[in-house]
């Protein structure tokens, strides 16, 4: 999983923000985005970086342990970073005293170390973006 990502598809992403209530302009420029993900990893601690011409975010964990996260549209969620079977599952606990929901963004590596495919859930909405490794 360690390295740069480049999005190179998107599905169903506008209805995933929309269950989050994510306002409109944000879902319009998160939409034209082209994401890259860059991970990296030392003694233990990874980070993740998501790039776009809008917004970098960055957040630093260590599998297992509990940290705070504000995610791109700005909600402050309580997430924990598994690896379960190549797969990274990222769960993020909103604060339900502000109507906040918990989603789950669950990347998946492929045996060839090519393709990380993202699914995000929350409700029943999935969205699905796949990215390809930068050589």
């Amino acid at each position: 999983m360690i390295g740069k990502w480049k999005m190179e598809s998107s599905e169903n992403f506008d209805e995933y923000m929309k269950a989050l209530d994510v306002n409109v302009m944000l879902r319009k420029m998160a939409s034209t985005a082209s994401p890259t993900v860059e991970i990296s990893e030392q003694g233990g601690t990874f980070q993740l970086t998501t790039s776009t011409a809008f917004k970098t975010t960055t957040i630093t964990f260590r599998l297992g342990e509990q940290f705070d996260e504000e995610t791109a549209d700005g909600r402050k969620v309580k997430s924990t970073m598994t690896w379960e079977d190549g797969t990274l599952v990222h769960d993020q606990k909103g604060d339900t005293e502000k109507g906040q929901k918990d989603t789950v963004l669950r990347r998946t590596f492929d045996g060839e170390g090519d393709t990380m495919t993202l699914k995000c859930t929350v409700d029943d909405i999935t969205a699905t973006r796949v990215y390809k490794r930068e050589k």
